[in-house]
């Protein structure tokens, strides 16, 4: 084993632990830098179509369409402008950011504890990010799409470019809190949406890359939720026996199952869709808090994981003697002078965690990555 005195905790318990990729692994949005290598203005392109789906999936709630369905809508575009698979794989591993200590985590607790990654993003990126951290792609549920076998003549590229290009002239589109109906948006965003509404179900619905809008279903909102029930029938291991961590709103689905389930939620510098679901906030520079985390769930389970936070400082982690010896000195070394923000999350601080950790957010994945839903 890699890790030193793990022998003794193999085989103690059927919990598992389940983590999105992109946040609590690493600090890209693949799909959105995907988006800026290849398409013209693709980060403003990027930026309003992310709002978009936030406002379909979150305040319309339209049918057949869930969280994360950006990586649908973006695929004729990202056609249109040269993807081909080996270019997203070549592009994919050249640009791999982990959050500190991500690497380290994902194999210490994959030792004791089955472990999985599921992730909205497209499997040429999550398989790059495997090989880097050394984890076993099979055990990864993502987004599958093969950009080779889509064909694209000249007519439809120009066509995809100038829907792109208006695209990113669009203003961009702001969400009132509470907003249920489009009569609560802004008059100039009704317009916005109305207009997107028009491109991506009427006028693009002719076109042959439209395919792959109708045919690629990312793992986002439901399709994580139900990646998650998989995993159960599986390794047979109970929603109460799950540990999931996420960080956006294509985790909020995933976050309610294993809440109502009995298990334990965790986001991880998370935005407020993610404080929002979830039971526990962390705000970490390191990805070593999740070891912790997940080690004191696998041995003691959830409360034990809730007194641990109620408790939070390096004199009750080291006399609670339930984190490993290794864990005790990473936390030591990374946050000599204080230990990284941890909280149990009630329906009154949420509206302050979620405020914060939007905050902390950005300052660890940028301001661009850290405002998207």
């Amino acid at each position: 084993m890699e890790f030193e005195g793990l022998e003794e905790m193999a085989g103690q318990s059927t919990r598992q632990f389940v983590t999105d990729g992109e946040g609590p692994i690493t600090k890209n949005d693949n799909a959105f830098e995907l988006s800026c290598q290849l398409i013209e203005n693709g980060d403003k392109f990027f930026t309003l179509v992310s709002k978009y789906d936030d406002v379909l999936a979150d305040v319309f709630h339209k049918r057949g369409y869930k969280a994360g369905d950006t990586l649908r809508l973006i695929l004729p575009f990202l056609k249109a402008y040269g993807a081909t698979n080996r270019r997203m794989i070549d592009l994919s591993k050249a640009n791999i950011l982990l959050v500190p200590g991500a690497g380290r985590t994902m194999r210490f607790v994959h030792e004791f504890m089955q472990s999985f990654i599921v992730s909205t993003s497209y499997e040429h990126y999550v398989n790059a990010v495997c090989e880097a951290i050394g984890f076993p792609f099979e055990n990864v549920y993502c987004t599958k799409v093969n950009m080779d076998e889509t064909k694209m003549e000249e007519w439809e590229q120009l066509v995809l470019k100038n829907y792109a290009k208006e695209i990113s002239l669009m203003p961009m589109i702001k969400i009132p809190e509470g907003a249920r109906v489009a009569e609560d948006f802004d008059p100039k965003d009704q317009r916005t949406i109305r207009r997107l509404d028009d491109i991506f179900w009427q006028e693009m619905t002719d076109l042959p890359s439209y395919q792959l809008i109708l045919e690629v279903n990312p793992v986002g909102g439901e399709k994580k939720a139900a990646s998650i029930v998989d995993i159960c029938r599986k390794t047979t291991a109970s929603l109460e026996d799950t540990m999931y961590v996420g960080d956006s709103i294509t985790d909020v689905q995933a976050f309610r199952l294993v809440r109502d389930g009995g298990g334990l939620s965790v986001s991880f510098n998370g935005n407020s869709y993610a404080v929002r679901e979830a039971e526990v906030a962390v705000m970490s520079p390191d990805a070593v808090t999740t070891s912790v985390l997940a080690e004191t769930f696998y041995k003691g389970g959830k409360d034990s994981v809730m007194e641990l936070i109620e408790n939070w400082n390096m004199e009750h982690i080291k006399k609670a003697g339930i984190v490993h010896e290794y864990l005790v000195k990473e936390l030591a070394r990374i946050f000599p002078e204080q230990l990284p923000d941890v909280a149990r999350i009630s329906s009154e601080n949420m509206p302050q965690l979620s405020q914060l950790s939007s905050k902390f957010r950005k300052t660890v994945r940028g301001e661009a990555i850290g405002t998207l839903g």
